[in-house]
């Protein structure tokens, strides 16, 4: 773990979206644990980039976390979802990642109950959806993804084949923010929003095979 935080410490927010992805998400809940893979990203770069929260460095209540140290989890509503963030540089500047998607391992019949019974992709592709998939709660605002009832664990990380970069979605009229390229996916997974069926690696979710 403490290779982690000084890697959240040390590299650009663009750097930590793609290292992000593979990195086994899990949220301990009442009802028992629930876990899964990040499989798709967002870099948000803070004041300069028109589509962050923190453009300009606006600071409201409800920005307080984005403005803290590498790895509080930032978590704001969005057409009634709840979604997830991370801050990934150092106090008071107020860069981010969102969690867009991940594939679901631990818990995943508890996961169709918060989701109402929806299954397959549409489990935990966009950032809502993991968000009720896994439980997660506003409690878990200002908290540390590294040591929090919900937390990143990169000792069961996997590596992805291949990552691609893409535009982020949802950021219309933003000039080059617009089409920058600071969404990060694993080529091939399942669980990755907006993409043909033929592009899903049906083998291996797009990940490379674990050394034995």
């Amino acid at each position: 773990m403490n290779n982690t935080i000084d890697f959240f410490n040390t590299q650009t927010t663009e750097n930590i979206a793609q290292y992000l992805l593979g990195m086994y998400l899990e949220h301990e809940t009442e009802d028992g644990m629930l876990a899964g893979y990040i499989v798709d990203t967002e870099a948000y770069l803070g004041p300069e980039d028109e589509a962050a929260h923190s453009f300009g460095l606006r600071n409201t209540p409800r920005l307080k976390a984005m403005y803290e140290k590498p790895g509080t989890i930032y978590l704001y509503t969005m057409h009634t979802h709840l979604i997830l963030n991370m801050v990934t540089q150092e106090k008071g500047k107020p860069q981010g990642v969102m969690i867009r998607a991940i594939e679901p391992v631990v818990g995943i019949e508890k996961m169709v109950k918060n989701r109402n019974n929806r299954k397959g992709a549409d489990l935990s592709n966009g950032p809502g959806k993991l968000v009720s998939a896994l439980g997660i709660t506003k409690e878990s605002y200002g908290q540390s993804i590294f040591d929090s009832s919900l937390r990143i664990v990169p000792e069961k990380r996997k590596q992805p084949k291949k990552i691609i970069a893409l535009p982020r979605i949802g950021i219309p009229n933003k000039g080059i923010w617009t089409d920058l390229p600071l969404r990060y996916v694993v080529s091939g997974n399942p669980y990755i929003s907006k993409q043909r069926r033929s592009d899903i690696d049906q083998k291996t979710f797009g990940w490379k095979e674990e050394k034995k």
